[in-house]
Order: structure tokens, then sequence, then C-alpha cells
């Protein structure tokens, strides 16, 4: 076969460091959409994007050349750098060191962007360090329960 054929799908979610409270209303829509610009620089392609308060959310469709820890440091470090510098009072914003991914199948996409839809709903009940061990658990991921959000 000469060709390469992929569709590799991943579910993302990073926090502000510290979970601060940085990602306001008013800001969300730009943030996300710049996300977005960054991914498609880098050949990939945010199906779905979304933010509350204090993280953010992002299906993305990757090559199979990309890995997910390259693609989410350039997002993460691009985004940063923008947010300081187009939002004067997020001076000292930074993301979270760490981040989730879990693998999406095709099939399950449709569920995951309602999933992204409805996180501020989703977030009125319960904060993200309740949804992040959710996913976790979820996807077998092990992890040390008092030290996850570190």
């Amino acid at each position: 076969m000469g060709h390469t054929f992929s569709k590799i799908l991943l579910h993302v979610v990073f926090s502000t460091n510290g979970r601060r409270n940085f990602l306001y209303k008013d800001m969300r829509e730009r943030l996300l959409a710049y996300l977005c610009g960054i991914a498609r620089r880098m050949e990939t392609d945010a199906v779905k994007a979304a933010a509350v308060d204090d993280h953010v959310h992002l299906l993305i469709k990757v090559g199979p050349t990309h890995s997910a820890s390259d693609v989410v440091g350039k997002l993460k470090a691009n985004s940063s750098r923008w947010v300081r510098k187009t939002f004067p009072r997020l001076a000292d914003f930074e993301w979270q060191s760490g981040f989730a991914v879990f693998s999406v199948s095709q099939s399950a996409s449709a569920d995951v962007v309602d999933y992204l839809e409805n996180q501020e709903v989703r977030h009125r009940r319960a904060p993200f360090e309740k949804e992040l061990k959710a996913l976790l658990e979820k996807h077998g991921i092990e992890f040390d329960p008092g030290h996850y959000l570190d």
C-alpha cells in the first residue's frame, strides 16, 4: 500500500495553572478561535472546542505523524503567550503543566461533541476536579487520587 490513511481523534483537557478562574466569558470565544487557529497551522483540525472558567476541552483530529504531547504543548505555549498579550488583566496567565488526552473512536465522536457543547451546564453541578477524575476512571487511566491535579 503506497498511501497512509488515518483518522485519529483526541479529546484533550487542560486547566489554567492552579485552576484559577481566568477564562472569563468575555474572552472565551476569542481564546477558542485562537486555539483552533493554532491547530490549523499545525495541520490538525479542531473539531470542537469548549471552555469554562478554569479549563478547556478540545476534540482534535491529528495526523499520524503528530504526537499528542507535541500538539498540546504548542497549543498551550502559543495560546498562553497570546492571552497574556491580548488581555493585560491576565499578565500572569499560565496553563497547568500537564494535560489529559483520550482517544476517541469515530462512532463516539458525536457524543464527545455533545459533551463539550454542554460544559457550562455540567459545571453548574460538578467542578473540574470531579469531571477529570470521572474521565480518567472512564478511560481506565491509573492516577494517584491525592496528586492528579498537581
